[in-house]
């Protein structure tokens, strides 16, 4: 299955970025912290260039915790600042601001030797649709700024927000690439929710979903859904759920298309608890064999 959605608006979005880069001091990257490499847009660095960089991972109260740490961990050691926050509950959001001093402070420092007042820090807010973009904002801003929605693509059009006195945000029409080499990203960023359900076939969604947190989280995966055979697959257990929860057909049969909603609603709404899709460690190795060859 090829995943693809890059509407028009999008590319828009990236020639306004590029065309207001030279306004902003920070940019603040916005990636969901169960997939914070498969919510990241592969054209950022060739966008952004050398611009200052706080990386967002949001919805943590999601993703396994222990995961987490363990990639704002990696991001320091490639030389990346990155806080952890829930705008849904405004969950550590003085973090952000926090960062963005600490990055801005040696030129402000310059400033103010030279007499100079620092003005309030300029940052740009980019992400891939329904990462939370505005749900953090208006957390930032404390008051309903920017419009919010449970859909990808609910921001169209830019516009600066105002953050106390420190901190001007230029809020930005979310960036998603036109085509997902590797189809795990795909898959991962189906089932969090960032692409549109009526663009993807749910079956294949669902039976990934099941097969990697039965690999990744074993006890969650058997607390959920009693496994009668560990040599099941993902199918399998599809077939399974559709029997015991009453998603059957009009003939008696397995109902597949309920059931993977089902599944997929499920992961999304925390029933299998908190899970994380991507992991540094595999990103690691991937940058040692990139080094190696």
């Amino acid at each position: 299955m090829t995943i693809q959605w890059f509407p028009g608006h999008m590319a828009k979005a990236r020639r306004e970025v590029t065309e207001k880069l030279k306004l902003v001091d920070v940019i603040f990257e916005l990636v969901d912290a169960r997939i914070p490499v498969s919510s990241s847009n592969p054209m950022l660095e060739e966008i952004i260039h050398q611009k200052k960089r706080v990386i967002i991972l949001n919805k943590a109260d999601m993703a396994d915790e222990k995961t987490t740490q363990a990639w704002i961990r990696h991001f320091k050691e490639k030389g990346l600042m990155a806080v952890a926050v829930n705008a849904q509950q405004g969950k550590n959001m003085h973090a952000i601001e926090k960062a963005a001093e600490a990055l801005m402070a040696e030129k402000f420092a310059r400033l103010r030797e030279r007499g100079m007042r620092p003005r309030a820090i300029r940052a740009m807010i980019l992400g891939i649709p329904n990462v939370g973009k505005s749900t953090l904002i208006n957390r930032l801003a404390k008051k309903n700024i920017a419009k919010t929605g449970n859909k990808p693509g609910v921001t169209k059009a830019q516009q600066w927000i105002k953050v106390g006195k420190a901190l001007e945000l230029l809020d930005t029409p979310g960036i998603l690439w036109p085509k997902f080499e590797d189809q795990e990203v795909g898959y991962k960023l189906a089932l969090t929710g960032a692409i549109k359900d009526d663009l993807l076939n749910m079956e294949d969604i669902a039976v990934f979903g099941l097969t990697f947190i039965h690999t990744h989280y074993p006890s969650q995966f058997h607390k959920w859904h009693q496994v009668e055979s560990e040599n099941e697959t993902g199918i399998e257990w599809l077939k399974e759920i559709a029997e015991r929860r009453g998603f059957l057909d009009r003939y008696g049969d397995a109902d597949y298309g309920r059931a993977a909603e089902f599944v997929v609603r499920e992961i999304r709404t925390q029933k299998l608890g908190r899970l994380s899709f991507d992991f540094p460690e595999k990103e690691d190795a991937e940058d040692a064999e990139t080094i190696d060859s």
